[in-house]
């Protein structure tokens, strides 16, 4: 193994500064410290996307359902929103009120058509769900990742770090203090970084993991509600006479 020499450890005894440390470690452990490093780095960089784009889905969540709830047409919403949806929940709205406009003018009359039809908004809703909450849980497996190994990454290179120290110290014949702190030292950094990468992986794992779900949860507490809604004009529609027009969907 190269890396750290017994001339090395007697040079450089009393320099213990992180970068001494980083640049007499061997070059496997160099390789350990600069991919946790990156890791790290990667971890705020989705940290931080990730928060964004929550508090961003989120504020446009509540100002679509000021517009739902505010008793205007769901039609002229849907022409103004759901054609082009930007945002989660106007995709979930987009893809049930797609499927209404498509299958609601041939339920008249037809219990089991009404039946079926529900069943495919619903589908349709759900399916909108899944694919949204894909979108904002990418790369959360990442942060997950990082939490579970950085640190078995990091105790990899100070393993390896201490057999190399130890093979100096033993070429060396010398077991002072300040010869074996360096190469030590040089080692537990690479576990340090490791624990600097895992600690705020886990940490924002955890939190985001709540708050996606609960964003979840307000997506399908949104759908079962306008599910509500055009289940009874379905069967408003079912109940009329054959090929009679469709009602226009309206909250409430």
């Amino acid at each position: 193994m190269g890396g750290v020499t017994a001339q090395d450890l007697g040079n450089t005894a009393h320099d213990l500064s992180l970068w001494s440390l980083f640049l007499q470690a061997d070059w496997i452990v160099k390789l350990v410290m600069i991919g946790l490093l990156f890791a790290s780095i990667w971890v705020w960089a989705v940290v931080f996307e990730k928060v964004v784009a929550l508090r961003r889905v989120n504020r446009a969540a509540d100002a679509f359902e000021d517009r739902f709830w505010s008793g205007g047409s769901l039609d002229e919403l849907y022409r103004t929103e759901g054609e082009k949806p930007t945002h989660p929940m106007a995709a979930v709205f987009a893809a049930a009120m797609r499927e209404w406009r498509r299958s609601a003018g041939r339920i008249a009359g037809s219990d089991l058509a009404a039946t079926g039809l529900k069943e495919r908004i619903d589908r349709s809703m759900g399916v909108a769900i899944q694919r949204e909450m894909d979108r904002l849980e990418r790369w959360m497996i990442f942060l997950a990742s990082v939490g579970s190994i950085a640190p078995f990454i990091g105790l990899f290179g100070t393993v390896w770090g201490i057999m190399n120290s130890f093979a100096a110290i033993a070429g060396m014949q010398n077991t002072n203090l300040a010869v074996v702190a360096p190469g030590i030292a040089e080692a537990l950094f690479a576990t340090a970084i490791g624990l600097v990468a895992a600690i705020p992986a886990v940490l924002a794992y955890n939190k985001l993991s709540s708050d996606l779900a609960r964003f979840a949860g307000r997506l399908e507490g949104f759908a079962s509600e306008f599910g509500g809604i055009l289940s009874r004009q379905t069967e408003t529609a079912a109940a009329g006479v054959a090929d009679a027009p469709a009602p226009v969907p309206a909250a409430g």
